[in-house]
């Protein structure tokens, strides 16, 4: 329905030009004939078949190798592999130091300091440029 709504919008001339090189589908009742060449094998059994692309001979060692694929990537990777990423332990250590914050707030609380030092390394050790060296650069805070 779509490319019918596509091919409605195109001009006169395109639209001429696409109908004739598309092909034709065809509604027959005839929905078990197939063709079948000599390097396929062309059993009774297998006649319809289409391969998922793992074995183009054996229709016994493709569904095998689809099943099995799709086994080891959906179960295994997804479900169990989601399962370790959810209930793995902290390789980060978020929650120790967020659980050390707190104890150090706590702490800074009860011996009745402000939570954060505004003078957290001693001004006497900071060693910085004079006045005259940094007159004409622009310093960003």
């Amino acid at each position: 329905m779509a490319a019918l709504i596509k091919l409605r919008q195109l001009p006169v001339i395109q639209r001429c030009i696409w109908t004739h090189f598309s092909r034709n589908i065809s509604t027959s009742k005839k929905n078990s004939d197939s063709a079948a060449t000599a390097s396929s094998p062309a059993s009774e059994k297998d006649k319809n078949w289409v391969s998922y692309g793992f074995d183009y001979y054996s229709k016994e060692e493709d569904t095998n190798a689809h099943n099995a694929s799709f086994f080891f990537s959906v179960t295994l990777c997804l479900v169990f592999g989601g399962f370790l990423w959810a209930y793995s332990p902290d390789t980060h250590l978020r929650d120790w130091a967020q659980r050390e914050a707190f104890l150090e707030l706590r702490r800074r609380e009860k011996a009745g300091l402000r939570p954060i030092d505004p003078n957290f390394i001693d001004p006497k050790l900071m060693k910085l440029p004079k006045e005259a060296d940094i007159c004409d650069v622009e310093i960003i805070i």
